[in-house]
């Protein structure tokens, strides 16, 4: 009895070690991707009235890796979406989309006047610092994104927000390059909230 007993204690010790390796090795990952996730994120958002319809302010939490950093002072233009969906609930089908919207950045890098340019649609505005520009992207403020007619008054809508690197946007040997890699993987989850035509909309 012993016998049997003993190669059965030893093989359960051997798993046993091997998935203690394995956790070993999965924890520096998991927590890597964690802290690669936190790298962007929704401070604050809020949907208000405006003069010409709803307007969104946001701060957002973002912070430019070593590879981005470099990849724009060697010439390579990063483009960067906020994206923003507004749905009206509906009892007898899906939600209905009434707002798809994005605010749209190209951020690159002038060597011959050595600053960094921020462009938002037409508008342009140049900087000697790239962190500057950075954080000039964080703050989000009256970006119109409904018209008062489009938002049903004292309907709940739910909205839904986030920011990311456009990687569909780089020349075709980066966006190899960033296929399955974290350093180019720079992106807020999508963040949820309920907004209540006629009421502030703070998340």
């Amino acid at each position: 009895m012993t016998a049997s007993i003993l190669p059965a204690c030893a093989r359960s010790a051997e798993r046993l070690l091997r998935g203690c390796a394995l956790v070993a090795l999965l924890v520096p990952f998991m927590f890597g991707q964690a802290a690669h996730a936190s790298e962007a994120r929704i401070a604050r958002a809020e949907i208000v009235r405006g003069d010409m319809g709803y307007v969104l302010n946001a701060d957002i939490d973002i912070e430019l890796n070593p590879r981005l950093a470099d990849a724009v002072r060697r010439g390579v233009s990063l483009y960067f979406t906020t994206e923003l969906r507004i749905e009206r609930p509906r009892w007898y089908w899906f939600n209905e989309l009434v707002v798809d919207r994005s605010l749209d950045y190209r951020l690159s890098y002038h060597a011959i006047t050595r600053s960094y340019r921020l462009s938002i649609g037409s508008f342009h505005q140049s900087f000697e610092k790239l962190e500057t520009a950075v954080n000039t992207m964080q703050r989000v403020r009256n970006w119109q994104v409904a018209e008062f007619d489009q938002l049903t008054a004292g309907v709940s809508h739910e909205v839904e927000l986030r920011f990311r690197l456009d990687t569909s946007q780089l020349p075709k040997p980066f966006q190899v390059t960033a296929i399955g890699s974290r350093d180019w993987n720079l992106g807020t989850d999508w963040v949820t909230w309920t907004f209540l035509p006629g009421a502030a909309g703070l998340r």
